[in-house]
């Protein structure tokens, strides 16, 4: 039966791309928090002087390197998922609405003559 290979392959293809952005994002969450600023000084960000301002740049850490990757990763995925759900929507949420019978509208009643005193 070709066409369930083919929905066993998407559901496992989706399944896979939504576990992996989970992972990421929840490593990403835990990499960024583990970092620490680079100016840590709070006169640095309102205009005090800082070393690290005018300073050569360091060099690039671990933990940045994997920030990047797992963001790289996160907008991927994101990226993945979003065009998989643009295509998995149909255009009107009316289109699968059952059919409406067409009925004829009721003849309004003329109303009744006034009463003779």
């Amino acid at each position: 039966m070709p066409g369930g290979r083919q929905f066993e392959r998407k559901f496992f293809m989706e399944f896979a791309v939504t576990a992996l952005q989970v992972i990421s994002s929840a490593l990403l969450i835990v990499v960024v928090l583990i970092q620490g600023g680079e100016n840590v000084d709070m006169a640095a960000a309102f205009g005090g002087s800082s070393q690290a301002a005018f300073g050569p740049r360091g060099a690039v850490t671990t933990l940045a390197k994997i920030t990047w990757v797992l963001g790289f990763i996160f907008m991927a995925t994101s990226i993945t998922l979003a065009i998989w759900a643009t295509k998995a929507t149909s255009n009107s949420v009316m289109q699968n609405a059952p059919a409406q019978t067409q009925t004829t509208p009721a003849v309004p009643i003329a109303p009744a003559a006034p009463a003779k005193k």
